[in-house]
Parts: C-alpha cells; structure tokens; sequence
C-alpha cells in the first residue's frame, strides 16, 4: 500500500494547518480532552420569550459557538459580586469580555457625553473585577467591543465617549441594530498580524472607543480614520482586544489562537 497521500489527504493537511478550528474538528478525541473552561461575560437586561417577560442574563449565541468551534467550553458570568471574580476564575482557563453598553464615564474619571448609554454599574463593578483579576493571575483575555474598553479603563485608561464627533463620520457604527463592514490594519510587530495578517474586513458597531491607552496596552489595529481597533498586552500570556466582533465574522484564527493560550 502506498504511503504517498492522497490529493484529499494532502487538501484537508493544508486546510487543518491553516486553520485551528478544522484541525480541532479533524481529531475530535484531541478536542474533547481537556476542553479549557472559558467565562464569557454576559448581559443583565430585560428580555421576552414564550409568555415570559422578565430580566435575564443573556448573550448572543454566536460567542459561545465561537469558543465551542475553537475547542473551549463556555461558560456564562452574569453579573455578580466583584469580591467573588478571583473565586469565578479559579475554575477557568480564559475569559472573553463581551460587548455591550458603555462604561460608565465616571470610571475613567469623565463626565458623561449626551450620547453614551445609560450607565450599567452591575456590569461594569462585575467585569472590571474578572478583568483585573485575570490580569493579575496571567489568564488569557479576549476582549471584544465594549469588553475592549473595559480591559482599557480596568488599565486606567480612558475612552472617546462618541465617535461621530471625533471622526465625523458613522463608519463604525452605520446603521442602528446591524453590523457595518470596514477595514483593520494590522501592526506588523503584533500578535494579530502573526494570526490574522496584515489586515481584515471587520464587523463594526461601536460608537466609542480608546483614547488614551492603559498602563502596559499597545495599539495593534487601526482604521483609515486613526480609531484605535486593537490593543494587546505584550507582557501577559495572551490578552488581545478588538474593538470590532469577530463572532459575527470569519474568527476561527482569532478564537483558535485564544483557546491554544488557554491549553498552554
């Protein structure tokens, strides 16, 4: 029999080489054993299904098949006390801090601009905590959208409150309740570059953004505008922040790259 691939072999090589999330679903035994456990930070609002009508704690489905297809397991964190984050981590090998309202203003030392959200101070108590928490303990951060600013502020950084009036434009957030489309450029000394490449079409819809960088964070990601869309830490394990949602997009590198940390 001949040891020489086939040109199927050879394809699905390639494909899994390249891609996390193929060569994880190629050897299912390797996916299952040893799934790392990842919190992913979550939603306190009201909501409606069947005949009920209540406050719930949710999140877009499309974050937790992103660690899923990546070979994570995800595990909700609503809002609870911050004096119990380092207790929540102890059982997790990575935190994605998701997307949401606006910081409160207050927590960057800012009085808040007409155009920012409601303040969610459960939230922002509850994930300012795991984020520093995780920070101290070296846990592998992905902080998507609002969970990008909160990494940013938890570093004491601050935060532009509305874009529209810094950039003149609405690219980044077009059109209310759907994700816009634009384009990331990559630094070349950065992680994501090393992932992702030299750049990227994104999924946008965010009206705030970094300002003034955190203790320790770098930009890594910018669009044609000067908005800063990435951040990292170079002196962490693995903590990146994106101010786009890679689980609307193609994100299996992203989220591959991520739980690779988490098993490490």
């Amino acid at each position: 029999m001949s040891s020489v691939p086939s040109a199927d072999q050879a394809a699905l090589a390639a494909k899994t080489a390249a891609n996390p999330a193929a060569k994880r679903a190629a050897d299912p035994a390797a996916s299952s054993a040893a799934a790392p456990r990842i919190g992913l930070t979550a939603y306190r609002e009201p909501a409606r299904w069947g005949v009920w009508d209540e406050t719930a704690d949710l999140l877009p489905a499309s974050y937790a098949r992103s660690v899923s297809a990546a070979g994570g397991l995800p595990l909700l964190l609503p809002p609870s006390a911050d004096d119990q984050a380092g207790a929540v981590l102890d059982g997790l090998h990575g935190l994605v801090l998701a997307g949401g309202a606006d910081v409160d203003p207050s927590r960057y030392g800012a009085e808040p601009d007409p155009h920012t959200d409601r303040p969610r101070r459960d939230r922002d108590s509850w994930e300012l905590a795991l984020a520093r928490a995780a920070l101290a303990r070296d846990l592998p951060v992905l902080a998507i959208c609002r969970g990008m600013q909160v990494l940013n502020v938890a570093l004491g950084g601050s935060l532009i409150q509305h874009l529209p009036d810094r950039v003149g434009t609405q690219l980044h957030s077009p059109t209310p309740g759907r994700h816009g489309r634009h384009e990331v450029r990559l630094a070349q000394s950065s992680r994501l570059h090393e992932v992702i490449g030299a750049g990227c079409v994104v999924a946008t819809y965010h009206h705030q953004a970094v300002d003034v960088l955190g203790d320790g964070l770098v930009a890594a990601g910018w669009t044609d505008d000067g908005v800063v869309e990435a951040v990292e830490l170079p002196s962490s394990r693995w903590v990146i922040g994106v101010q786009w949602h890679p689980e609307v997009t193609d994100s299996a590198h992203l989220f591959g790259d991520f739980i690779d940390a988490c098993r490490a």
